[in-house]
């Protein structure tokens, strides 16, 4: 335990072309558990890409009842106590199934041997489709190194990696840094808070690919953390100041715009760390139900309001151990509700030192959910007829199977996060309404205008206006005043369709007596059989358009001009 490291053997197996499925991976698992376990005396760490591989394979072992062994789990979203069992070695033989959490962040005690299948979940961000992806990937050689030395800690070990040896030494040298693989709006903020220069000149070790940094750009102007130009806004320097990412600090100044901080200060203080709720593999079920409390069916994000106000009742209450009991009875992480405790304070202190107050009046649902839209801006989607959401971007996702939302999904939606795993899913959802979107996303909107006509009882010009934020329609088919979008056709429509119709419904002193001319007119031409003495309406149309002011397309203004 000094440090010292043993020798490891590593062996490799080509896998045949059905291992290549989870089903053959689980064999070859299993057969090297067992070549392992004659080696002698020690403990096996298997390296599995996720959570769900985990607990399939684990399944797998326990059926094929490797003798005299116990069966742990590790992975990052399991309490504290079921994570805790890795550090207590026991008489058996462990075999700790785990993600890469166990690759450089903790040391497990008592590992002789380690079963590689190469594999792990890699966060990446698609630029294009605006979401974090955690696809499965061959790791690099630094990582596969990694974990064949975590058995080389206490004696000499064996490696048996589930790949061939060309495999190995085909893999890059090192897993890509974090800054090639995730949104840059945070870097680029603060570089522009601290005057730190363009990102592009900035000599990185490894510089970031043009087109993250450009979608950084977007992300910022969506926030509207920039201007048009790239500078800071007000808002983007007030953005800067909280430790917290770009689009939780635009959710805070939301917050406070719709007199809705003191919820707001709640949900994206939870937001800012994984989530508290624990779910244990062996009792899922009591797990729900005691989380079922927490719940609303219009919105995730109401049950972190639900819960933090649970928990802070308990807290001025109950000791620190029953207090304790309390989370571990209602699977609730104590470490993690301290952490959104003090994350909450220190935002709590921020935005005091900034000149905002909470509000001492509860917000209503509107309130909070716009001042969480306006941080979330991408993520907003629609159900379509297929009972999937079609959100901006193109992008088409589900609500995730744990949301509250899922068993009635409402027409539209906002989402935390869009994460890519089998499927593309939207983690801790809300109900929105379409206007709250035009009206956050003022400065997003497209808006395309069709089909203008002279309404006679509005007595305008009116057009249809559709209204899209990236890509996505958030409104069809609306009347609007066509005078205020073009001038001079609404002009143009007013003359024709208004001024020379007689029933038009205008009322006008001026429009009477012209109209009672053109009756004499073609009373005349009755009369006297004769055709041509009326002007034809193109003349008609001149006349007025050179007499009228421009621009004017109102029955009411044709009065109040004359």
């Amino acid at each position: 335990m000094s440090g010292r490291s043993y020798p490891v053997e590593i062996r490799y197996r080509h896998p045949s072309g059905s291992a290549t499925d989870d089903d053959g991976r689980q064999q070859r698992i299993l057969d090297a558990a067992d070549e392992l376990a004659r080696e002698g005396p020690g403990d096996i760490l298997i390296f599995l890409p996720g959570e769900r591989q985990i607990r399939e394979t684990a399944e797998a072992l326990r059926k094929h009842h490797p003798p005299r062994t116990e069966i742990i789990p590790l992975y990052a979203r399991l309490s504290a106590a079921e994570q805790g069992r890795i550090f207590r070695p026991g008489r058996e033989r462990r075999l700790i199934l785990a993600t890469n959490v166990a690759e450089t962040s903790l040391t497990v005690p008592g590992i002789r041997y380690v079963i590689d299948t190469g594999l792990a979940r890699i966060s990446r961000y698609s630029h294009r489709a605006k979401v974090q992806r955690l696809p499965i990937e061959p790791i690099a050689r630094s990582s596969a190194d990694q974990r064949a030395g975590r058995c080389g800690r206490v004696a000499p070990g064996v490696c048996i990696r589930l790949y061939a040896e060309e495999d190995y030494l085909a893999r890059p040298a090192h897993t890509p840094p974090e800054i090639l693989r995730t949104n840059l709006a945070s870097v680029i903020l603060q570089m522009r808070a601290l005057q730190l220069g363009e990102i592009e000149q900035f000599p990185f070790i490894d510089p970031p690919d043009s087109r993250y940094i450009n979608d950084g750009y977007k992300l910022l102007a969506e926030l509207n953390a920039l201007d048009d130009r790239r500078h800071l806004t007000d808002i983007g320097r007030k953005i800067a100041q909280f430790p917290v990412d770009p689009r939780i600090g635009r959710m805070i100044l939301g917050g406070a715009a719709e007199n809705a901080l003191a919820e707001t200060l709640i949900v994206c203080s939870a937001l800012s760390l994984p989530d508290p709720r624990e779910r244990p593999q062996e009792s899922p079920q009591a797990a729900d139900e005691k989380h079922r409390a927490f719940q609303d069916g219009r919105s995730d994000f109401l049950a972190y309001l639900k819960l933090w106000s649970e928990f802070e009742q308990r807290a001025r209450h109950l000791s620190q151990s029953k207090l304790r009991k309390y989370c571990q009875e209602n699977f609730l992480s104590f470490r993690r509700m301290r952490e959104w405790h003090d994350i909450h304070q220190q935002l709590h202190e921020q935005v005091g030192e900034m000149g905002y107050r909470l509000n001492q009046q509860p917000a209503e649902y509107g309130q909070l959910h716009r001042a969480l839209l306006s941080g979330l801006l991408g993520n907003v989607a629609r159900l379509n007829e297929e009972r999937e959401y079609a959100g901006t971007w193109s992008n088409k996702f589900v609500l995730f199977p744990g949301s509250a939302l899922a068993a009635r999904p409402p027409k539209w939606i906002m989402a935390a996060a869009l994460i890519d795993t089998q499927r593309l899913y939207a983690h801790t959802a809300a109900r929105v309404e379409p206007e709250w979107i035009e009206r956050v996303a003022v400065h997003l909107v497209k808006r395309s205008h069709y089909d203008p006509f002279w309404d006679a009882r509005r007595g305008r010009v009116m057009v249809y206006e559709r209204v899209t934020l990236y890509g996505l329609l958030v409104n069809p088919r609306r009347c609007v005043d066509f005078a205020p979008i073009d001038p001079e056709q609404a002009h143009e429509i007013f003359v024709r369709d208004a001024l020379l119709d007689p029933e038009s419904g205008i009322d006008a002193d001026c429009l009477s007596h012209n109209r009672a001319l053109i009756e004499e007119i073609r009373a005349l031409e009755d009369r006297t059989r004769r055709r041509g003495l009326l002007a034809d309406d193109e003349t008609l149309f001149r006349f007025y358009v050179e007499r009228l002011p421009a621009g004017l397309a109102d029955a009411r203004a044709v009065n109040t001009w004359y």
